[in-house]
This record gives structure tokens, sequence and C-alpha cells, in this order.
């Protein structure tokens, strides 16, 4: 594992885009999985503007999502969907047809996730995937006490993600209760892992996830055994390693 250390949340984000970057690079026609919420968000807009800048083409590359809100539709503001096109695909010259994101309103849950484990596969798997951490440990919506071998599949968000997340919604009542996520198994077949962690939060996790045991109550520490993974984190959520 490889551990990459930065002073703030702006050092983390550039550093996390000049890795992708040159994942890009050296091959335009990658397979990238991607995650939402606030810590890629900086990662994102240095991208864009190497993009604008002319220094990263995104005309072959394929994007995988990790995970979607369970019963969003796609023109909900607080869906991955909508968070990928809003702040990231509509910036950028990758192809529609080589955007992936799970359907939180297919009627047929257990399908959908099989056809996103196909489509996967069909790309050829996932080059790099990049990864965010919550407070729990979990990756992608995988929750603490995950089956290590679970794929594509529904999961029930544990309290401490719905908290977390209430600050996006209105009110904690409107947050999702459940989600479409990679499932462990699809996340270690990626051939490289970027973790991202900004934030004193976040600390315990990066803790445990590098430190401790590698066990279903820290589902993040599976990590240790992947072959290709680096961490970019912000100090503060590197203040207890």
């Amino acid at each position: 594992m490889r551990i990459i250390l930065a002073d703030n949340y702006e050092e983390m984000s550039r550093k996390a885009a000049d890795i992708v970057r040159s994942q890009i690079v050296l091959k335009p026609d990658c397979v990238l999985g991607l995650a939402t919420g606030d810590t890629p968000m900086g990662m994102y807009q240095e991208l864009i503007k190497m993009y604008e800048n002319k220094e990263v083409d995104f005309s072959e590359v394929t994007i995988f999502n990790l995970d979607e809100y369970y019963s969003l539709s796609r023109e909900n503001p607080q869906s991955y969907y909508y968070y990928m096109h809003h702040n990231f695909f509509k910036h950028i010259n990758v192809k529609k047809e080589n955007t992936y994101i799970p359907n939180g309103t297919a009627t047929e849950i257990d399908e959908e996730c099989r056809n996103y484990e196909e489509q996967i596969k069909n790309k050829g798997g996932i080059d790099m995937q990049v990864l965010g951490i919550g407070a729990n440990g979990h990756i992608g919506f995988n929750e603490p006490d995950v089956n290590f071998e679970a794929e594509t599949h529904l999961v029930k968000l544990d309290e401490m993600t719905i908290e977390a997340n209430s600050r996006f919604f209105s009110s904690k009542d409107k947050v999702p209760t459940s989600a479409i996520s990679m499932g462990i198994k699809t996340i270690m077949q990626s051939r490289m892992l970027v973790l991202l962690a900004n934030g004193e939060s976040k600390a315990d996790a990066i803790y445990k996830t590098i430190k401790g045991k590698i066990c279903p109550e820290v589902p993040a520490s599976i990590i240790q055994l992947h072959p290709n993974a680096t961490m970019v984190i912000e100090k503060n959520a590197a203040k207890l390693l």
C-alpha cells in the first residue's frame, strides 16, 4: 500500500487528479471507477481544469460509478446520476454512452445489479477505482459487517451513513435507507485502487483501514490485501497514523 500525505484538501485533490490523469495518459481507453460525495469534488474540479488546458482527453475513457441511492430518480438533485453529470461529465468530453451509473429506480433490482456486473466485465474490468471512505469505514455503500464476497448489490444503509448524508437533504427522513453499490469483491478486482480521505472525522477509519486487522466491521480494511492500492490522505485524516 502506498500512502501519500497532503497538507490540505486542495493538495489532496491535486495529487488525486494527477494520479487519474497519469492513468488516462498511459491508457487513453482506460476504465475508471468513480465515487461521489464531498471528498472527490475537488479532484473533479482539478480534472476539469486539466481538460480545459488540454492536459487530458476523456474521449476514449469509460466510467463506472460506485453506487446510487435506491428509489431516487436520475432527475433528483441528490441522485448520484445528477451529481456526476452536473459536477463532472458535462464539463469534459467523455461520451455519454461510456458512462455507467446504477439505475436506482429499476423495478428488478437483482437484474439491475447482475447487468451492472456484466457491463463491467464486458469492458474488461476496472483499471482504476477511486474511493472515498465513511467515518464507519465503509467504501462505496458497503457498510460494516458486509459480505466481502459480494458483487454489485442492494445495500441497507447504516444509521451513521444516513446521519452523515442527511446534510444533503432537507431532513434526515428524506435520506434513502438503501442504495445499489458495487460490492467489495467488485472493488477489489479493480487493477488499482485510489482512496481519498479528508478531515479529522475520517481519522479513526483511516487508522483502522491501514493499521487495524482486516475485518468486515471495517470494510475498507480489505484494501490491505490489494496489490496496487494508493491512499491520498489529508493531514487531519492521517493524524492517528
